[in-house]
């Protein structure tokens, strides 16, 4: 991945998870690896557990302890109503966004 790409990720990837979550909840190894089939294969788990943590304490998801087989207790996520507001500001932003980089593009071309 590109150091321009990495930089572009950083402001979106909180916004990326939560539409991950909006499907159905998860643990954190398994948003990882729903990222990289996304095809972000240069996502390390540690940047998911740091940003999970942050939206954790900002109250966009509920977090329930399941037990697991192999080990301590995972953590699922699921994403809240709060969350489901933040996610739906991300996505008026993604499109503004999106729409005017388009049109600059267009206007290269």
């Amino acid at each position: 991945m590109g150091k321009q790409l990495t930089e572009m990720l950083k402001g979106t990837l909180e916004g990326i998870v939560l539409a991950i979550l909006a499907t159905r909840p998860a643990y954190g190894y398994e948003i990882t690896a729903r990222l990289r089939e996304q095809g972000f294969t240069d996502i390390v788990e540690g940047t998911v557990y740091a940003l999970l943590v942050r939206i954790e304490q900002r109250g966009l998801v509920d977090v329930e302890k399941v037990p697991s087989e192999k080990g301590p207790p995972r953590k699922v996520y699921t994403l809240n109503e709060r969350g489901r507001a933040d996610l739906a500001e991300f996505w008026g932003n993604w499109t503004f966004l999106a729409d005017r980089i388009e049109q600059l593009h267009e206007k290269e071309n």
